[in-house]
């Protein structure tokens, strides 16, 4: 750590020098522009604009299936605006992987291709994108699909259990989004300015919308369980019900309480969530007990969709952990 002394010129101005090693680093030098960039009692000093557009070239050669997809996940996740993706030849392979890859997710799209390279581009303006829409949407579509695969259990449907897991895809297109706007406003101040969201409330976005993708995982999973499942017994049934009524419940208390603004409101509705979490622990033997006396390949398919309730019910306490962090003081 540098530390320099404030100096005042021309009698009404502060001025204070930047270290040598840190402007050479990036590039500024006499007549340079840089931001500044206040956040509460701290400012944050950006050597680049908020216009820059970040552009990057990956050699794919040898990349195929879901490695090359991952690829492409994983740089529209670090914030890239324009990637090249480059080898020597692109396979027809290569090409349908990349473009299956961009529609999974919001706003990338390929611009340009040719025999050694594919472009693609993401087309969204940051200040028109809302981090608190995208979890709010998160959360419908998991806790929807949660309702929809029990139904689907329940009422041996393997159409609305194929529209579940398909509907998986929806929730990790948002989810990729998310974590594509808090990486940019970590990496750059002028974007947590244009999202209109505190970069520390970006992170508990961010850390409960993961809990919201893990809860359309186990809805998905569940869904698959209701596919190999015949007809379930109404008592399992009625037991189910009711941890899923249980466990949504905790997830919506917990949401309820990270978009609450009053600190002493979202505290108490996160509170009486995580109660509640500890509350599940005795309905879920009570429902363990249930399937325990079904047929062995039935009990053991419903013991999975058990953990999975139970587990959106622990997710949902972690979300309202965070909520708690969220509410507490500042220091």
């Amino acid at each position: 750590m540098e530390t320099r002394k404030v100096q005042v010129t021309g009698g009404s101005t502060y001025t204070v020098s930047i270290p040598k090693s840190w402007a050479n680093e990036n590039g500024i030098e006499a007549g340079s522009r840089v931001e500044f960039h206040p956040e509460g009692d701290s400012m944050l000093l950006s050597p680049r604009t908020a216009d820059d557009t970040i552009e990057g070239s990956f050699d794919i050669t040898g990349l195929e299936g879901a490695n090359l997809t991952r690829t492409v996940f994983t740089l529209y996740v670090s914030g890239f605006d324009v990637i090249s993706l480059e080898t020597p030849r692109v396979s027809a392979d290569q090409r349908r992987t990349i473009r299956d890859a961009t529609q999974g997710l919001v706003g990338l799209e390929v611009i340009e291709e040719t025999g050694d390279r594919v472009v693609l581009q993401d087309l969204l303006d940051s200040s028109e994108l809302s981090i608190h829409n995208a979890v709010t949407r998160i959360r419908l579509v998991a806790l929807t699909m949660l309702e929809d695969a029990l139904t689907a259990l329940k009422e041996d449907d393997d159409d609305l259990a194929n529209d579940v897991i398909e509907r998986d895809d929806d929730v990790d297109r948002l989810w990729f989004m998310v974590s594509r706007v808090f990486r940019s406003a970590l990496r750059n101040p002028s974007a947590a300015i244009d999202i209109g969201v505190p970069r520390e409330t970006c992170f508990d976005f961010h850390s409960s919308a993961r809990q919201l993708e893990r809860i359309a995982d186990h809805a998905a999973k569940i869904a698959h369980i209701a596919l190999d499942l015949d007809e379930v017994p109404e008592e399992a049934c009625d037991a189910l019900d009711e941890l899923h009524a249980d466990a949504t419940e905790v997830v919506d208390m917990a949401m309820d309480a990270l978009f609450e603004d009053d600190g002493d409101e979202a505290t108490e509705l996160a509170n009486d969530a995580r109660e509640r979490v500890r509350e599940l622990d005795r309905q879920n033997r009570h429902v363990s007990d249930v399937v325990r006396e079904l047929d062995a390949e039935q009990a053991q398919l419903l013991r999975l969709v058990v953990d999975s309730l139970s587990r959106c019910a622990d997710y949902g306490g972690n979300i309202a952990e965070t909520a708690m962090q969220k509410a507490a003081p500042h220091p």
